[in-house]
């Protein structure tokens, strides 16, 4: 992907979150990865949003009458009614037949052709990284750590209209994966094993995918 086309498509999910509606209120926009290393081409486009979860619902009366006519469950307490009325088309469940907050983010916001990673979680960014590192590292799934090298384009309603620009120019140093790592704590021989097996998981990964999170 070029790195201005893809840098494209990021203003378009921050325009898209800031006219809203959304399926759910997303606070933060992150991007990660090759885009933020000022790579061009980039093999994938890394996104993060944070979002925030719909305790009461806006409509729990719209339930009944999202099952009934697209057969998804939870509409109006897991995602929005108000959103999934004026956006049907892009409406997804997960395995249960509940609305799947992270799959309508997906669809509302990205393409289905080009190499875009979402990952959605209701914790920021940094937190999930050291949280995911963990995980990661008790279970020796390293391929799941997240790519701590970050940086944040939307956030509480604000564009990071500065941040953007550098990000266009190139002018954001960023140290490779592994010295990433190891600057939060994981020693140089596990940063290095981790660094290669996310990228060997990266490369396996083909158009659009998403990834929901909860912390």
């Amino acid at each position: 992907m070029e790195r201005e086309a893809a840098l494209d498509r990021v203003e378009a999910i921050i325009d898209a979150v800031d006219e809203g509606p959304m399926p759910v209120p997303v606070r933060e926009v992150w991007v990660y990865g090759d885009v933020a290393l000022g790579l061009d081409p980039i093999d994938r486009l890394d996104v993060y949003v944070t979002k925030d979860l719909l305790v009461r619902g806006d409509d729990p009366d719209a339930a009944d009458e999202f099952e009934r006519s697209h057969g998804v469950k939870g509409v109006g307490t897991s995602v929005s009614a108000e959103w999934a009325r004026e956006f049907p088309e892009h409406i997804r469940a997960n395995d249960a037949g509940y609305a799947a907050p992270e799959k309508c983010l997906a669809a509302h916001l990205l393409p289905d052709d080009e190499p875009i990673h979402l990952e959605v979680c209701n914790a920021p960014f940094d937190r999930n990284v050291k949280q995911r590192l963990k995980g990661a590292l008790d279970r020796g799934a390293y391929e799941q750590v997240l790519d701590p090298r970050g940086v944040q384009l939307y956030g509480e309603g604000q564009r990071a209209t500065e941040t953007m620009a550098k990000l266009r120019g190139g002018d954001l140093p960023f140290p490779t994966l592994s010295g990433a790592l190891e600057m939060l704590g994981v020693d140089d021989e596990e940063a290095t094993a981790i660094a290669d097996a996310v990228a060997d998981y990266r490369d396996r990964q083909e158009g659009t995918t998403v990834r929901g999170d909860v912390v």
